[in-house]
């Protein structure tokens, strides 16, 4: 729970914040380790978007994370403890309130004598990934905290700038397709009825595609309203369906894997996500089993993640993950799986995860780079030509006038 306080530090200064406490009780006993004289203390009450089971908690971005990582890994390597690392850093979060709660939160817990996972575990703040947490607990019992922090920063920042990167790079083609699809929909809806009444006064048989054109028009022009709200009810039923019903998430995804070209760059994409996060967590020290149990909670497409967890039952049972992947029934790119089964047999499997994590992602970047290069003149014909063949449809009959 959240309690809002107000009150007087030992400085004689007027403080109010958030405090995180499971009751009223732990409320007093940190505010009196803080020596603040509480005025108030109230419970937070939660808004109806907070109640909302996916807004409940606060998902940091991955640059925020990174960020936050980074300057925690250069504190504590300056010989700073974490307490007054978090301290600092809370200075940088002071108009981001979730932010401010949540290091706030963590000082409290370190302050009481928890060690850094378990303060990260048992906050209630902020939604962290999995994996960041179960490095973080094994760094911290390795004496190697400083490290794997600057890891899970440079880590962060890549997939940030991969995110951006894919985003900026079909940002011009969905501007293309929506701007295309919106001047079609007018021409249909306004501009094709307007010309429409000139044709019903000519006593002739009009072209099979100016009479296709009209109705169309007619159909979007007394149907436009319709139209409208079934794209809309479509898009929030597919939303809620793919975050609430797992048959039809894992049907999409499966979809998506086997569509030419784009279900190659999906499979690399996760799988150089998979590798990344397999060779930092297995750097860690992480036990191998755990590694491949954590690396998959990160991918997105349900069905690799699927894949990899039955991989990891096997690997608990004594096969190799080369095998327990080659083996299965959904299969993912094969000089992968060759890959793993040569870093299982030479003990490098590491470096191996390293390389192929470098490899995919180089893969991606020309891969999108090609499918960019030859959308968009695809685009432009398509808008051309849909455009074009709406006049050309508009303009027979009065072609066909003056020949007569």
């Amino acid at each position: 729970m959240i309690f809002k306080v107000k009150g007087i530090n030992s400085s004689g200064e007027k403080v109010s914040e958030k405090i995180e406490a499971t009751s009223l009780a732990e409320v007093k006993s940190k505010l009196k380790a803080k020596n603040i004289i509480y005025k108030s203390i109230s419970e937070e009450s939660a808004s109806f978007f907070d109640n909302l089971e996916f807004t409940r908690k606060y998902k940091i971005p991955a640059k925020e994370l990174s960020s936050l990582s980074r300057e925690l890994s250069m504190y504590i390597r300056s010989g700073i403890t974490i307490v007054s690392a978090l301290k600092v850093i809370q200075s940088h979060y002071e108009k981001n309130k979730k932010m401010k709660l949540f290091l706030t939160t963590l000082s409290s817990h370190l302050d009481e004598g928890k060690d850094f996972y378990t303060a990260l575990e048992t906050q209630s703040v902020v939604s962290l990934p999995e994996f960041f947490k179960h490095t973080i607990k094994v760094s911290e019992s390795g004496g190697v905290l400083d490290e794997v922090l600057m890891e899970l920063s440079r880590f962060l920042k890549e997939q940030e700038r991969i995110n951006k990167e894919i985003k900026s790079a079909f940002a011009y083609p969905t501007f293309m397709i929506v701007v295309s699809l919106l001047m079609i929909a007018f021409m249909l809806s306004f501009v094709v009825p307007q010309i429409t009444g000139i044709f019903e006064n000519m006593d002739q048989k009009l072209p099979t595609p100016t009479i296709v054109v009209i109705a169309m028009g007619d159909f979007f022009n007394h149907n436009f309203t319709t139209i409208l709200g079934i794209i809309f009810l479509f898009t929030v039923a597919f939303m809620v369906l793919m975050k609430k019903n797992y048959s039809f998430a894992y049907g999409v995804h499966k979809l998506l894997l086997k569509l030419p070209l784009f279900g190659d760059i999906i499979e690399k994409s996760e799988l150089a996500r998979f590798s990344y996060i397999a060779s930092l967590l297995t750097r860690s020290g992480v036990p191998f089993v755990q590694t491949i149990n954590l690396s998959s909670n990160i991918l997105n497409n349900l069905v690799l993640k699927e894949l990899f967890v039955s991989a990891s039952k096997k690997v608990v049972e004594g096969k190799l993950l080369s095998h327990a992947l080659n083996e299965a029934k959904t299969k993912v790119d094969y000089a992968f799986i060759q890959s793993i089964a040569l870093g299982e047999e030479t003990s490098q499997i590491e470096n191996v995860l390293t390389n192929m994590s470098e490899l995919y992602f180089e893969e991606n970047r020309d891969k999108i780079s090609t499918l960019l290069t030859l959308l968009e003149p695809a685009l432009m014909l398509f808008v051309g030509a849909s455009i074009g063949f709406i006049v050309a449809a508009m303009l027979l009959p009065i072609f066909s006038m003056s020949i007569h």
